[in-house]
């Protein structure tokens, strides 16, 4: 067989396929295609639609969708402030959550939840921490120091008081976290942690600048911008206690 008689017979074949779907023209068959897609997105967003609705008459199903699996608890216990709290929590509860949730504690804030803004700082064995970037179950056994544990017998801490009287704060949204940082790096000075600026590391008796105290707190944000008020106070006390 030539090419020609090839041809031939191929024209054949698919002039026989075209009758047979003769009785849809390409209009008709892109309309039907067209009506069933429709039909399918449309079956689609009624079903969203009324599954909202049953969702939104029916608050236990939507805790049920939103939580398809209930957490599983743990019996945990903390020395917060001085007192032994026990609470039965999600492992994966961050220690903010915990203290602010399940112990009432709601000093410490939750500003960005990603332990940029320091708003969420407390003190674990006097070491000042992010707490939104931690588990709770990590610290059985720590001491945990919030803002709502500083003040003794009644009176404000110092930092609290030195604070008030150089106004280091407006909003105070962030003033709890920032006053725990303040006491937790005094106490790191007073120890003779070095910060990245310190210059003089040879000295046993080290000198608390603007610059040393600002380069110190840069993990605590304000966004009212009380700065020179928070530096004036911490640097009054490092003044006090030199």
């Amino acid at each position: 067989m030539d090419k020609r008689e090839y041809d031939a017979v191929n024209f054949e074949v698919d002039a026989t396929t075209d009758k047979e779907n003769a009785g849809q023209s390409r209009r008709e068959f892109l309309v039907n295609a067209a009506t069933v897609s429709a039909a399918i997105a449309l079956s689609g967003v009624f079903g969203e639609e009324a599954e909202a609705a049953e969702v939104i008459n029916d608050p236990v199903k939507a805790v049920a969708i939103q939580n398809p699996v209930p957490p599983q608890t743990i019996a945990v216990e903390f020395d917060v402030n001085g007192q032994m709290q026990k609470v039965n929590i999600d492992p994966r509860t961050s220690l903010l959550d915990a203290l602010r949730e399940y112990m009432g504690l709601t000093g410490s804030k939750k500003g960005c939840d990603h332990g940029q803004c320091g708003a969420c700082t407390v003190l674990v064995d006097g070491r000042r921490i992010n707490s939104c970037l931690t588990f709770a179950v990590m610290y059985q056994g720590n001491k945990i120091t919030t803002i709502e544990g500083l003040e003794a017998d009644d009176k404000l801490h110092p930092v609290q008081s030195a604070f008030i009287k150089h106004d280091g704060f407006q909003c105070g949204y962030c003033t709890p976290g920032q006053i725990c940082s303040a006491v937790g790096m005094l106490g790191e000075v007073k120890a003779g942690c070095l910060s990245a600026i310190t210059t003089d590391m040879a000295s046993n008796k080290m000198t608390l600048t603007e610059a040393e105290i600002r380069e110190r707190m840069s993990g605590n944000l304000c966004r009212c911008g009380a700065y020179p008020g928070i530096v004036a106070a911490i640097k009054e006390l490092s003044e006090q206690t030199a």
